[in-house]
């Protein structure tokens, strides 16, 4: 069966509607870091698995509630979540040593604001980055990820769009 996996980053303390109602049906919420405000952890949809990173921006209260790393296993796909991570082939320091050491399928990150899914041959991981679903930062359009995790897969991967980062700071 599988389960259905909702990507997000980069809040800067603010969610809305659209982001929530993209969350819905998913099973597990993944939050790449810079969340801004615990409250919006706590908006998230409630019966969810939820796996969160704290990033830079975030306070001191956030890092005692969440880590700076994750390292799990979901439907026999092993995942590396950070929030800074570069991008293949120039990861941020240390990066890619840690993604050799840990050998993920799926390498998770946040912290750039910009929507990429590249396959890096070199470290033979999939790199996801779900852009910025916050105000916050130089990002035109808002956007998540959604996947499917079943029998050691990442299936239906597909992008989110939420509208233009102005239009929803207009609406806030």
């Amino acid at each position: 069966m599988g389960k259905l996996i909702g990507l997000i980053s980069d809040s800067h303390s603010y969610i809305d509607e659209a982001v929530l109602r993209h969350l819905e049906d998913v099973d597990e919420i993944w939050h790449a870091g810079d969340i801004g405000d615990l409250k919006v952890i706590e908006q998230l949809p409630k019966g969810k698995g939820l796996r969160v990173v704290t990033g830079n921006i975030d306070d001191n209260f956030t890092r005692a509630a969440y880590p700076e790393e994750q390292l799990f296993e979901v439907e026999g796909v092993k995942v590396l979540m950070i929030h800074i991570g570069g991008k293949p082939p120039r990861y941020a320091k240390g990066v890619k040593p840690r993604i050799k050491q840990t050998a993920p399928k799926l390498f998770v990150c946040g912290h750039s604001h910009i929507l990429k899914i590249e396959f890096d041959q070199s470290s033979n991981v999939l790199f996801m980055n779900p852009g910025a679903i916050g105000i916050q930062g130089f990002h035109q359009v808002r956007t998540l990820l959604k996947f499917e995790l079943s029998e050691g897969q990442i299936k239906n991967l597909r992008a989110v769009e939420l509208g233009k980062r102005a239009q929803a700071r207009i609406n806030q």
